[in-house]
């Protein structure tokens, strides 16, 4: 088994969590759950892990002195937090885990980085490329030949079509669509429920259908 820590507390990270028990019962990777580091958790996320039973050990420096087997991964939502922790954490030279739920499928000649979570339900088709920290939430969707870059976070039941290219930090939020062949720009954020017909320039929000 390898040990495992989770970096932050909220409910993505809690999340993750479940990712990492559903692998072992279903035969997969076996982690040892060690416990949760943030650096502030509030106290009704900290009862909430309480009540996973698995402790939390302190904020992020913990890590400094962690054995050399252990992994992390980090729980947090927003790509631009998750790139600020993951630089931290690099720092301390604790390796970043995967972690993809055994009820989501990932099709042949697809490549990921370390720090990939693929959540329930989760379809990656064929061919597609996935860079550190991608968070896959439930029920997404990433067509053939796509390639999404380091940090970038779909939420649930977002749908990414065939030769997509999302730059690092994309945020596309919960429902929504982004048709074949186009390019979301660094830092950029996809609202909930729009649908993308043209490409997206660095560091903006569009929204709306068609997205603006």
């Amino acid at each position: 088994m390898t040990p495992l820590v989770i970096v932050g507390c909220g409910g993505h990270g809690r999340e993750a969590l479940t990712i990492a028990r559903a692998t072992a019962v279903a035969g997969g990777p076996r982690w040892d759950l060690v416990g949760f580091v943030d650096d502030r958790p509030s106290e009704e996320n900290l009862k909430r892990v309480q009540r996973l039973e698995v402790p939390y050990l302190g904020g992020l420096a913990w890590l400094r002195d962690a054995p050399a087997d252990l992994h992390h991964v980090i729980g947090i939502g927003d790509p631009l937090v998750r790139r600020a922790v993951a630089a931290r954490v690099d720092a301390y030279g604790t390796p970043a885990g995967s972690l993809v739920h055994p009820d989501a499928t990932i099709g042949r000649d697809t490549r990921y980085g370390p720090g990939l979570l693929v959540f329930a339900g989760a379809r990656v088709t064929t061919n597609v490329t996935l860079g550190r920290h991608v968070h896959l939430n439930q029920n997404t969707t990433v067509g053939h030949d796509s390639v999404l870059a380091d940090f970038v976070s779909v939420n649930p039941l977002a749908a990414i079509s065939g030769d997509c290219h999302l730059a690092e930090g994309v945020l596309v939020g919960t429902t929504a669509a982004v048709l074949q062949g186009l390019r979301i720009g660094r830092d950029s954020t996809v609202g909930a429920g729009a649908c993308v017909v043209r490409d997206v320039p660095d560091g903006v929000v569009v929204k709306g259908v068609p997205a603006r």
